[in-house]
C-alpha cells in the first residue's frame, strides 16, 4: 500500500508519517482487503488542525473522511476512527449484497467544466448568454450498479455522483436529497 502523507504549510514530523501509517493500515487491512493507496493532508484553520483523508480500494471505491481538533494527534485519531466506520459499512455491505466485484471498476473520461458565477451587479444586461468557462478539467466516470454508486456516494461523503449503470450502459445520477432519502436519475 503507498502513502502519501502531506503538509499545507505544516511540517508533518517523522513520529506523526509513523503513527498514521501504523494506524491507517490497521484500520485498512482490518476492513479493505486490497487498498491500493492512502493520501492523508495535514492543515490548520484558525486554532483547529484540520485532517482530511482519502483511501482508494482496488475496486475502485474511495473512502473520504476529514476532522477538525485542537491537536494534530487527534485531528487525525478523529478521521481514522470516521474512515474506519465507513469501511465497516462499505464491508458490510458487501456481505449482505454477496456479491463480491472479480474485476476493478471501469472508469470512462469525461470533460469537466468550470464556469464563472454570475455578476453580482445585476444592473447591466450580459453581453451573452453562454456562460464563461474558468477552467477545464479531466474527471472519470465510473461503471458501477445503482446500488454501489449509493455506495460510493456515501463512502465519499458528496451531494451527488454520476456514473455509468452496468445494466443499461446509460449515464445515470444519483443525489442525496433534502428530506434524507436518496435520489436516482435514469434517462
Amino acid at each position: 500500500m503507498r502513502y502519501q502523507i502531506t503538509g499545507k504549510q505544516i511540517d508533518v514530523g517523522e513520529a506523526l508519517q509513523t503513527h498514521v501509517q501504523t494506524e491507517l493500515g490497521t484500520v485498512v487491512q482490518k476492513y479493505a482487503g486490497r487498498p491500493t493507496d492512502v493520501a492523508v493532508v495535514f492543515s490548520k484553520s484558525a486554532h483547529e488542525f484540520v485532517c482530511e483523508a482519502n483511501v482508494h480500494l482496488s475496486t475502485g471505491l474511495t473512502a473520504t473522511a476529514k476532522a477538525h481538533a485542537t491537536e494534530i494527534y487527534a485531528a487525525f485519531d478523529a478521521c481514522a476512527e470516521k474512515l474506519g466506520k465507513q469501511l465497516r459499512r462499505y464491508k458490510r455491505r458487501l456481505k449482505d449484497h454477496h456479491k463480491e466485484r472479480p474485476e476493478p471498476v471501469e472508469l470512462f473520461g469525461a470533460s469537466s467544466y468550470i464556469l464563472a458565477r454570475e455578476s453580482d451587479v445585476e444592473d447591466s444586461e450580459p453581453e451573452t448568454l453562454a456562460p464563461v468557462i474558468v477552467a477545464e478539467m479531466q474527471t472519470q466516470i465510473p461503471s458501477l450498479s445503482v446500488g454501489e454508486a449509493v455506495m460510493q456516494m456515501e463512502l465519499a461523503g458528496a451531494p451527488v455522483l454520476v456514473f455509468r449503470n452496468e445494466k443499461k450502459n446509460g449515464v445515470n445520477v444519483v443525489y442525496r436529497r433534502d428530506d434524507g432519502n436518496i435520489g436516482w436519475i435514469d434517462p
